[in-house]
């Protein structure tokens, strides 16, 4: 396993609270093992940036069943 972070970005199919719109709507990093820790970074109207134990709770989170997915935009590294 790499011990380099993997960038991802979060895109969004459809917008279910009306808040973030459609589209990549945030960017994030996503940490190596053993902190394995996810940093999302929103680009919308108010910008903030979230820490997450794991992409696993990220997507648990922000997935809205599938409406939301997490695109990896580095290679995996392993």
């Amino acid at each position: 396993m790499s011990d380099q972070p993997r960038r991802f970005e979060l895109v969004r199919d459809e917008d279910v609270s009306g808040t973030s719109g459609t589209g990549v709507v945030a960017n994030g990093v996503l940490f190596p093992e053993p902190n394995g820790r996810a940093v999302l970074g929103w680009d919308t109207d108010v910008n903030s940036v979230a820490v997450y134990d794991s992409i696993e709770e990220l997507e648990e989170i922000h997935g809205h069943e599938g409406r939301t997915r997490v695109e990896f935009v580095d290679d995996d590294p392993s």
